[in-house]
């Protein structure tokens, strides 16, 4: 993954000391926001610069944009409560549900499971954008017809982050619950926590589309999400000007609504979903997950030995079920985002995004952030991470 840097006036992120006070703010052109947390409430929250340059509108904690990958968390928690109705089974062959044979070429014999997708050990791997397929096309028809496979290592022994393993996932999700993708994740993960986000903004309010963060790109061309206050009139990606999505058959392509990075929530939203963490699994006072589940997606379902997988410049070096343990004691690895600090969650980054979610279980506090439409001028960080994500990071102990 290729990481951009921001302007040399982050020369002191790279201290050992995460106080933000002693660190000088980002550029005005950058639009961030944070919210930090415990298991009762947010404690503290911030947010500085536009959200839409059309207009001026400032950004605030509550608006939402495009999280990037911490979406994967968030499909993990959906498939999880699916796994807990008995719905789906983790273990099983993802064949069984897809109605065709995903199968590594070079190992035929091994199945391939929801587990090995949501820890990235499935053996598949990014072939340029594979993982973008458009309305009419199908996930069958992406794999097959493009390099997507780790020919060198068997499904369930070595890691590589891959978005489009959740392609896949939300293909075998439709297929095994009936339900559009969509739908089955905001049904199943993001209702339950009286949440107002969604994947590609089909499921949001009015009111929530129409703070949507525009994305823009570091010449200032627009990325993604300039709404102007109004849905999409097409939420998926299309080749043309038909959007039928009436004849779409579920199952075909789990790539629609993007469950590598779609999901549009705010640092608020996204508090929430924290705090349900350090809660173990309990929201409100009712049980959205058991302790157990809980564990399965934070527990790091493969750790980094120096041979075992690819790290990505030292950013992956300890993955649950859709979930980073920042194992900054690892030799190898720079993942260190938090300054010496243990935590776990997710990061992204796409259209210039950058975005966490991440809970330090020991203090029982969390942090998220997003910031975006960042200059791309480079600039010094302590880890693999960029330094507005130190910066922000920083945060948590302030």
């Amino acid at each position: 993954m290729q990481r951009l840097f921001l302007l040399a006036i982050f020369a002191l992120a790279a201290c050992r000391t995460p106080m933000t006070s002693s660190l000088p703010a980002p550029p005005p052109e950058t639009a961030y926001t944070w919210a930090t947390f415990d298991a009762q409430r947010v404690r503290d929250e911030g947010a500085a610069g536009i959200a839409d340059r059309r207009t001026g509108r400032a950004v605030t904690t509550a608006d939402p944009a495009r999280i990037a990958s911490v979406s994967k968390l968030i499909v993990a928690l959906g498939v999880m409560r699916l796994v807990e109705e008995g719905r789906i089974d983790l273990d099983a062959d993802v064949s069984d549900s897809l109605g065709w044979r995903l199968r590594n070429p070079a190992f035929p014999d091994t199945p391939i499971t929801l587990r090995m997708l949501l820890s990235h050990t499935s053996s598949l791997q990014d072939a340029g954008e594979a993982y973008v397929i458009p309305l009419g096309g199908s996930l069958r028809d992406g794999i097959e017809g493009n390099p997507v496979f780790d020919t060198s290592h068997a499904p369930g022994t070595y890691f590589r982050y891959a978005n489009i393993n959740f392609p896949a996932i939300g293909s075998v999700l439709e297929k095994a619950t009936g339900e559009r993708f969509d739908r089955l994740i905001h049904r199943t993960a993001i209702a339950p926590l009286g949440l107002d986000a969604c994947f590609n903004w089909t499921m949001c309010s009015d009111a929530k589309v129409a703070r949507a963060v525009t994305l823009y790109r570091a010449n200032g061309d627009i990325a993604l999400d300039d709404l102007q206050g109004v849905r999409q009139p097409c939420p998926v990606f299309r080749r043309g000007d038909a959007c039928d999505l009436d004849a779409y058959r579920l199952g075909d392509n789990g790539a629609l609504f993007s469950p590598q990075g779609g999901m549009r929530a705010s640092v608020r939203d996204l508090a929430v979903i924290g705090r349900m963490l350090l809660n173990r699994g309990r929201h409100e006072g009712r049980t959205y997950l058991s302790e157990a589940g809980v564990d399965a997606i934070l527990r790091p379902a493969w750790t980094f030995n120096g041979s075992n997988g690819d790290t990505s410049g030292g950013i992956y070096c300890a993955y649950g079920l859709a979930a980073q343990t920042l194992m900054h004691r690892i030799p190898g690895c720079n993942d260190d985002l938090f300054a010496g600090r243990r935590v776990v969650g997710h990061a992204g980054e796409a259209y210039n995004l950058r975005s966490g979610l991440w809970i330090d279980p020991a203090r029982g506090i969390g942090i998220a952030y997003f910031a975006a439409n960042n200059p791309a001028e480079p600039g010094p960080s302590r880890s693999a991470y960029s330094a507005i994500e130190e910066w922000l990071a920083a945060k948590l102990s302030d």
